[in-house]
């Protein structure tokens, strides 16, 4: 079992849409896969209670107990942590279970300069587990054909942390599929949108196995 959290405390990063997404598209890719809400605003949750027959599971673990309550659950091939901004407590927590940790960071001097507690809590954990979890930012919330998600990258680079290919940019399909608990992947399977979810996902995978 592999788990991946999705981790910003600074709200805005686009965090749940990527979470939701990653879920569903490795649950279409053919794993088993639950996805973890630990924001207490339920976000998550919300999406899924939309659709009475929702595909993917969604639980809500809102307190510091992730990592132990992981283990009482059914294996599964990935479990999605949804992290709860602001909240340092649920983030230690979640790195803790985490084998992956997931940062988006919207291309903004601000959220850059915000991610620094959260990366000082990674590279903790890194640290205790001899290397053994792996962390990544996403630019999340790009805006083609700006400046400044080019230099981004540049800009996350002196965390030390890498910075996956795979870019999720700003469009109107997110949060439009998620008024309807679904994800681009059902609603424009063959749009840009989905296949920058895939590659996401597929990014992921690589670095699991």
């Amino acid at each position: 079992m592999k788990v991946i959290a999705v981790l910003n405390q600074k709200g805005g990063s686009g965090k749940t849409t990527i979470a939701t997404h990653l879920a569903r598209a490795l649950q279409l890719a053919g794993a088993d896969v639950l996805l973890v809400d630990s924001d207490p605003q339920g976000s998550a949750r919300d999406w899924a209670a939309v659709r009475e027959d929702h595909p993917l599971a969604v639980v809500g673990i809102d307190r510091p107990t992730i990592d132990r309550d992981l283990k009482q659950i059914a294996r599964k091939d990935f479990v999605v942590i949804d992290g709860a901004p602001q909240a340092a407590d649920l983030a230690v927590s979640a790195i803790k279970a985490a084998d992956f940790v997931l940062i988006p960071v919207q291309p903004s001097p601000y959220d850059i300069w915000a991610a620094a507690d959260l990366v000082d809590l990674v590279k903790q954990r890194i640290e205790v587990t001899d290397g053994r979890l792996q962390a990544a930012f996403v630019v999340s919330r790009a805006i083609k054909g700006t400046r400044i998600g080019s230099e981004v990258s540049e800009a996350l680079a002196g965390y030390g942390l890498p910075v996956l290919e795979s870019r999720i940019t700003q469009r109107v399909s997110y949060p439009g599929t998620a008024a309807a608990g679904l994800t681009v992947m059902e609603s424009e399977p063959d749009g840009d949108a989905a296949a920058e979810i895939y590659a996401l996902a597929n990014e992921i995978k690589h670095k699991l196995i």
